[in-house]
């Protein structure tokens, strides 16, 4: 007997279908469904696909043109973590994702030490019944993350299909990512310092490859480090915006990923002597030059608060419609106050910047 509290899903096996099930259940589920391949395979293992009111639990199974099954959907279960009411400022929604610009001081997902008060308890009161459940779970998909104190955008998914599209865009490295630093120095073609650094260069354009693998620091298990054998493959580009002094002392980059690993373009940038300002964990104790800054420029600089990095641009293929995504965000007020102070203008003259 059905329970009344689940949703079943009839399929017809269409003609001329793959020999497995699972298979057949890919190509032949309606879109609507909103299931992706791991979600078919956990219902098939789970029993919740019958053939005749019978339980079907092999994924090779043969299935036949013309046949219905049935799928029998659990309702979402309630998640654990809390739904919080914050403020979120949304610059996308639909019923398969959202596109987020997270503020600086926000933690994505909850962890120890951080419970409550993040995106994911954010985003589970703002979405409410709208989330259709991943993998069975009314939540949201992490398919990426940005560091606490990085400010910028970032894309959660509402529904498996959309989990399960944007996650192979991650891991395919096809999602466009680019983020406005500003850094101590500024990288030069000319350094004979990088020019002796494994795997650090210049393309055409001036823009600064970096590609050194990272893995967990030797001493500090919270911090990653670029690291030898063993390491994850890693590469950043960047290229230089603006450049703050006579003679410059400081530069604002604009940073690409062609992968996205933990901490990437802190440590990277950290790694060829451009660490970000503001970075208490790889920026070290540096200071900027006084004397070739404007008056109060270095001040600001060692006072600000924060890594000055933010997630400036976000481009991907929609998982559902295909339609090509692309956003865009400011500097925040605080990072484009630094930029002024160090160009000596209260006027922000960068086109990706707001006051």
């Amino acid at each position: 007997m059905t329970d009344p509290s689940e949703t079943v899903i009839e399929v017809r096996i269409g003609a001329s279908p793959p020999e497995r099930l699972d298979r057949a259940l890919v190509r032949d589920l309606p879109e609507a469904a909103g299931l992706s391949r791991t979600r078919i395979a956990r219902l098939i293992a789970a029993g919740a696909v019958r053939r005749g009111g019978t339980p079907v639990t092999d994924p090779a199974a043969p299935v036949a043109a013309g046949e219905v099954l049935t799928l029998a959907l659990a309702p979402p279960a309630d998640p654990a973590t809390p739904a919080q009411a914050i403020a979120l400022r949304v610059l996308w929604e639909d019923a398969d994702l959202i596109v987020i610009d997270k503020p600086a001081g926000m933690v994505v997902h909850p962890a120890p030490g951080a419970a409550d008060g993040t995106l994911v308890n954010a985003l589970l009161h703002h979405c409410g019944d709208s989330l259709s459940g991943i993998g069975g779970a009314r939540r949201p998909g992490i398919v990426h993350r940005i560091d606490k104190e990085t400010s910028g955008l970032l894309v959660a998914a509402k529904s498996d299909r959309a989990h399960a599209g944007l996650a192979a865009q991650f891991a395919a490295h096809s999602v466009e990512r680019a983020y406005l630093a500003v850094v101590h120095g500024v990288p030069d073609a000319a350094d004979p310092r990088l020019a002796g650094l494994a795997g650090v260069g210049f393309e055409p354009g001036g823009v600064l490859r970096i590609a050194a693998p990272l893995g967990r620091h030797r001493t500090d298990r919270q911090r990653q480090a670029v690291v030898g054998a063993g390491g994850r493959h890693a590469v950043t580009r960047a290229r230089v915006l603006e450049r703050f002094g006579t003679p410059p002392a400081a530069a604002l980059l604009e940073c690409r990923l062609e992968t996205g690993r933990t901490h990437q373009i802190r440590v990277h940038l950290a790694h060829v002597g451009h660490g970000l300002i503001g970075d208490p964990v790889y920026g070290g104790r540096r200071r900027l030059p006084a004397r070739a800054l404007p008056p109060g420029a270095a001040e600001a600089a060692a006072a600000f608060p924060r890594q000055a990095l933010h997630a400036a641009t976000l481009g991907f293929v929609h998982p559902v419609t295909g339609e090509r995504m692309a956003f865009a965000s400011p500097l925040p007020a605080d990072i484009a106050r630094l930029a002024a102070a160090l160009r000596g203008s209260a006027e922000v003259l960068h086109p990706l910047t707001s006051a």
